[in-house]
């Protein structure tokens, strides 16, 4: 008897089964969704504190822009160890399977709550009173946020989207990225629907994680409410200041 559990317990395929079981469940998918939301919405500030770089004007010392230094020290990470560009390369593949995670996730219990509420106008009603203005829109702030990530990479990251591009000189792209004014506009509307999706992931994560206490909600309310205020009057400071000269 104790023989046949240890060779169950160490049955590969019995935790490969438990793991898929796990993260095919609503409540698997719930954690993983907000799992992989606290990690992007970390790359969010993260990316943030970076860009802002770009108020920071010259290095005295080398006469650099602070923005361009640090984009080089993100390619230059780990020194003469292991081969430039590489760990940068591993954060954007780990980047990018959390976002790919995050809405074939978001995609698969959406499909599987519209089936479970059927097409009831009741219901259908009853949650569109309750939910709150970015919960009913969250779809479509998504979209949005995915077009505007796109674009993103081809305007600054690539060049493809940008005809005054130069590799590495972050500082000039930007300026010549957002002195477009359609691109400045896109930028900006992109950024309002980055924080709807923020303040209502942010809200709800906790509740995906199990973690809800009715005492904590207002909390949970201030926080998510702070964050999205922050990412949005920090990414909108930087197209407002390239129109009007403020940085050049």
């Amino acid at each position: 008897m104790t023989a046949t559990k240890r060779v169950r317990v160490h049955d590969r395929q019995g935790w490969r089964q438990w793991l898929g079981g796990f993260f095919s469940s609503s409540i698997g998918l719930k954690w993983l969704m907000a799992l992989t939301g606290i990690g992007l919405l970390l790359y969010v500030l993260a990316h943030l504190i970076g860009n802002l770089k770009i108020f920071a004007g010259v290095d005295p010392e080398t006469g650099a822009y602070p923005i361009d230094l640090y984009s080089e020290a993100l390619t230059t990470l780990g020194g003469h160890i292991v081969p430039e560009g590489s760990i940068l390369l591993l954060f954007r593949i780990g980047l990018t399977s959390m976002f790919i995670l995050h809405i074939w996730s978001a995609a698969v219990l959406t499909r599987r709550n519209r089936a479970a509420r059927g097409r009831g106008r009741y219901d259908a009603t009853r949650e569109y009173i309750t939910a709150t203005y970015a919960s009913r829109t969250m779809r479509f702030s998504g979209i949005i946020v995915l077009l505007f990530l796109i674009f993103h990479l081809a305007d600054l990251t690539l060049g493809n989207a940008n005809p005054d591009y130069v590799y590495g000189a972050v500082h000039d792209n930007i300026i010549a990225s957002l002195s477009r004014p359609v691109v400045a506009v896109f930028y900006m509307a992109a950024n309002v629907a980055l924080a709807l999706h923020i303040y209502h992931g942010a809200w709800s994560l906790f509740q995906s994680l199990g973690t809800v206490n009715v005492k904590y909600n207002v909390l949970r309310r201030y926080f998510a409410g702070a964050f999205a205020a922050v990412i949005l009057i920090g990414n909108l400071s930087i197209p407002l200041a390239v129109l009007a000269g403020w940085v050049s």
